[in-house]
């Protein structure tokens, strides 16, 4: 046996939705339904370990016998489950097939994948699968005619179990063939091992401040309340919180004419509403407030030892290879600002809301800022949090030539007064000489290195910050006339991309940065793909050339929109926007190595920020300082690359 290819079917009363993977077997009541297997791509056979079957004694070996390969959909369900119900089985013996069809920017899901892969009918995924899982795999709701039962077993109805065997049965079929189809295009063995390291990391998990979470929730329910009940009085509403209700009797009982209430159009509306306006508009906005919705987050997904797993998704954002927030969403989790954090978590643990509202103001905003505190070390650990400084900009300026702005970093200056001299052609100091330019400076350099223009200022701000729409021109075009290089590199990679799909040539830039049109012959996939200079790979999945909506010429390439498998277009800047983030993915990727390599206990890692527990006593040994050098040494394949990094350590997390 080489191969080995699963899928199971399991039952739990946690909702694995809500509480992921980790806590979706965290529970007395979960189980192992039915296992479905392959061994070398052959027939399908299924075991009912409902009815009592058991697992083949070369099956269990199997599963740990590191000659033999696993395979499965989205593995991290089958590793998590088969470990918790006895069968062990290691991370690094699997392969997963949704890995392989996300780093080949293929859709997530075994349904999408299979039809964005145009399998043929008696290879796709059953349409059957959802009814049935609601049926067998998450409690019931008792009623009279089920005689009050909260669980439906395969005695309850036969002929769905039947199907259901069927439905777990084709699974594989679809899992192998998807796999057949990708196979010409692995994925390299060391992003491989990253995804086992983001497994672990996942599996470990972060602790939680539980007094924190329960005071936030109280307090957020009183102050809703409150809230609620103030808005009653003003508006004599039945219901306040109803957006109809509230718009309606906005429009006919104060000097507003809004067509919604959506958070832009509600702060636009403060700037004319009268007293009584702006007070409703405030409590809307307090009782909106949606950010608290993460305490709920977390509970949902805290297991039983206090610990919230599960909270990053390797390869979510297929396009450049970085990840994805998963439950809590802890890359856009808020910013915290009050001080000091540490007598608003003792008033929020404390119960304390009026304490909290003398203190601190907005009761809501405060609970908001609080969340990222919620995530703590255990006793005798510290958090170390640490991250890379600018990383977007480090990667361009390296990746195009443009040594100005290299010489910057090496010195350790300022990009954005450095940007804005290099604009505006004099001395640019933060908080002196030529000081205001520098918020110019920050836009340009925020907005416009993928060939953003006027627009691309605007929707990163450059408005509220103080700036006319009629300067915005010039800012664009000073910026691109002080970074040429990086103009340059726009135009070198569009034109490489069309090169690549229009003739099949190979066409290398600098380091290492190649484009070329790669094909399956046998199962007609094609692929442009863009050659990193770590060796990883960006896919755009059947590209070819046809006009864009500015009559040009361009690439198009299917890929997700909103959610939604269809033809895209791309073009220099996105190209090099792509290949920007990828890079700096793949200098976290390879820190997140050497950090575990070094024996430092992983956590969870937010955008460039990583954050690790350490024993407090072991801080004195190694230190912050060693942290921040193994986490910006320069990975081999970008050498002249200026990497640095910085953190802090804290007994919970927080943006310093």
């Amino acid at each position: 046996m080489k191969h080995l290819s699963i899928d199971i079917e399991t039952y739990s009363d946690n909702d694995i939705v809500k509480g992921g993977v980790f806590k979706y077997v965290d529970t007395p009541n979960f189980e192992v339904l039915l296992f479905a297997y392959s061994v070398d791509f052959g027939d399908v056979h299924i075991i009912d370990l409902a009815n009592g079957e058991t697992l083949p004694e070369e099956i269990i070996e199997a599963l740990i016998d590191e000659s033999v390969i696993k395979h499965a959909y989205n593995a991290m369900f089958e590793i998590t489950c088969l470990n918790k119900a006895g069968y062990p089985t290691p991370a690094e013996q699997w392969r997963c097939t949704m890995l392989h069809g996300l780093y080949l920017g293929y859709p997530a899901g075994l349904a999408a994948l299979g039809k964005a892969l145009q399998l043929p009918e008696d290879k796709k995924k059953l349409a059957t699968g959802k009814a049935l899982i609601r049926y067998f795999c998450i409690p019931c709701k008792p009623t009279r005619s089920n005689g009050q039962r909260t669980r439906n077993l395969p005695m309850h109805d036969p002929g769905k179990w039947r199907l259901f065997k069927e439905y777990c049965v084709q699974d594989v079929v679809t899992e192998m063939e998807d796999y057949k189809r990708l196979s010409a295009f692995p994925v390299p063995d060391f992003v491989q091992k990253q995804w086992v390291t983001d497994y672990e990391l996942n599996a470990r998990g972060i602790a939680i401040d539980t007094d924190l979470v329960d005071g936030a929730l109280t307090i957020d329910d009183e102050e809703k309340a409150e809230l609620t009940e103030k808005a009653v009085k003003i508006t004599g509403l039945d219901n306040p919180n109803s957006r109809n209700q509230l718009l309606n009797w906005l429009n006919a009982e104060t000097n507003l004419d809004l067509d919604s209430l959506t958070k832009a159009s509600v702060a636009e509306a403060l700037d004319t509403a009268d007293d009584t306006a702006r007070e409703v508009l405030d409590i809307r906005s307090k009782l909106s407030k949606s950010s608290v919705t993460k305490y709920k987050a977390i509970v949902s997904a805290m297991c039983s030892d206090n610990r919230v797993r599960g909270l990053l998704q390797f390869y979510g954002a297929n396009r450049s290879g970085r990840w994805a927030g998963r439950l809590v969403q802890v890359q856009n989790l808020p910013r915290n600002y009050i001080e000091p954090l540490d007598v608003a978590r003792d008033r929020v643990k404390a119960r304390d809301r009026l304490g909290l509202s003398i203190l601190y103001g907005d009761v809501s905003d405060t609970l908001s800022q609080l969340i990222r505190t919620a995530f703590v070390a255990p006793k005798g650990y510290t958090l170390v949090v640490t991250d890379f400084s600018a990383i977007e900009a480090r990667v361009i300026a390296w990746l195009s030539g443009e040594t100005w702005r290299q010489e910057v970093f090496a010195n350790g200056g300022d990009i954005y007064c450095a940007s804005a001299s290099a604009m505006f052609h004099v001395p640019v100091v933060k908080h002196g000489i030529n000081g205001h330019l520098r918020q110019k400076g920050k836009v340009a350099e925020l907005a416009l290195g993928y060939q953003g223009g006027a627009n691309a200022l605007i929707a990163m701000g450059a408005l509220k910050m103080g700036l006319s729409e009629e300067e915005l021109p010039e800012i664009v075009a000073k910026w691109r006339e002080a970074s040429p290089h990086i103009r340059n590199l726009w135009y070198a990679c569009e034109d490489a991309a069309l090169r690549a799909v229009r003739t099949a040539e190979i066409v290398s830039l600098q380091h290492g940065i190649t484009f070329r049109k790669e094909c399956d012959p046998k199962y007609g996939l094609t692929f442009l793909t863009v050659e990193l200079p770590s060796g990883r790979k960006l896919y755009y999945p059947e590209p070819h050339l046809k006009i864009n909506k500015f009559d040009r010429e361009a690439i198009h390439y299917k890929g997700l929109n909103t959610g939604r498998w269809c033809m895209l277009s791309t073009y220099g800047g996105k190209l090099v926007e792509n290949i920007t983030q990828a890079i700096a993915r793949d200098c976290l990727a390879e820190a997140l190595e050497r950090l575990a390599k070094e024996g430092y206990r992983l956590l969870m890692h937010i955008h460039d920020e990583v954050v690790i527990e350490v024993l407090t006593k072991d801080l004195a040994e190694k230190g912050l300082d060693h942290v921040n050098k193994v986490m910006c040494q320069t990975p081999a394949w970008a050498e002249g690359l200026l990497l640095n990094a910085d953190g802090f350590t804290s007994p919970y997390y927080m943006k310093d």
